[in-house]
């Protein structure tokens, strides 16, 4: 009974260790650089700027 308890722990281990290898590997060094498209920051940071763009010209003509 210890013996097979002590087996399944040494497996669960075994594979536990070998996931956790698996999961943090990095991938390989590519050779081209790939085309990244347009992420979430990027289009936020346009839509603050248009905001702040508006904002300004708003208040220029509130103050005429």
């Amino acid at each position: 009974m210890k013996l097979n308890r002590f087996i399944l722990r040494l497996l669960f281990s075994t594979v536990l260790c070998l996931v956790v290898i698996v999961v943090f590997a990095q991938p390989g060094n590519p050779d081209t650089d790939p085309d990244v498209p347009i992420t979430g920051i990027e289009i936020l940071l346009a839509i603050g700027g248009i905001l702040g763009i508006r904002k300004v010209i708003t208040s220029k003509s509130r103050r005429s």
